[in-house]
């Protein structure tokens, strides 16, 4: 997993409330077996036009917000299916954090182990951001995962607070497994007391 400590770039604004997994990534996308390709998958529909180019009306298409780091997103963003590619997806188009008010559950995990950290702020502080993002003149702004900071304008800074365990593992930059396994000798010592006080479970599991 990519890690993320500080980075600056555009916010684009897509303020729609419950902006799907379907949305994100149409299903005739998850046909492969591998990633690749999923960057041209993302909001596909709304990207392009029936013939395959750019349609100039969608935020992303714009001048001013093209190659977008950062999205500004209405609430409830990521609901649907639980598929992980739309994730996959993002990141290959280069969105490397998303901001809203509220984040479907399976979406918000699936973002955090895959590199794509979500923010979720409060109204007052989502409507600061509202206007920079409809700005192109000054739609620039860095966030600090480390600082646990949204720095944009003039110095103007929005705080915001993640989990330890989402921080850490962005800053990391490691996979779930690797966070595990950095407690492999915990684990064990767990496994050893636990079957030294129940012998018949190591029995039963040798048996298999």
């Amino acid at each position: 997993m990519q890690a993320f400590q500080r980075m600056t770039g555009k916010l684009a604004p897509l303020p729609a409330a419950n902006i799907d997994t379907d949305v994100i990534m149409p299903k005739q996308f998850l046909k492969g077996i591998d990633r690749q390709g999923l960057d041209r998958g993302v909001f596909f529909d709304l990207r392009f036009l029936a013939d395959g180019t750019p349609d100039p009306q969608f935020i992303l298409n714009q001048p001013g917000w093209q190659g977008a780091t950062f999205l500004l997103t209405g609430p409830n963003f990521g609901c649907g299916s639980s598929r992980e590619h739309a994730v996959w997806g993002l990141h290959q188009l280069g969105i490397r954090a998303i901001i809203g008010t509220s984040f479907a559950g399976i979406f918000d995990d699936n973002c955090q182990r895959n590199g794509v950290l979500t923010l979720t702020l409060s109204d007052n502080d989502y409507q600061r951001l509202i206007a920079v993002a409809g700005d192109a003149a000054r739609n620039t702004i860095t966030v600090s995962l480390e600082q646990q900071t949204i720095t944009f304008g003039e110095g103007d800074i929005i705080p915001f607070m993640v989990s330890a365990l989402k921080r850490d593992m962005l800053l990391g930059g490691g996979s779930a497994v690797e966070w595990t396994l950095q407690y492999e000798a915990d684990i064990r010592a767990f496994e050893a007391q636990h079957f030294a006080q129940r012998p018949w479970l190591q029995r039963t599991q040798e048996r298999g």
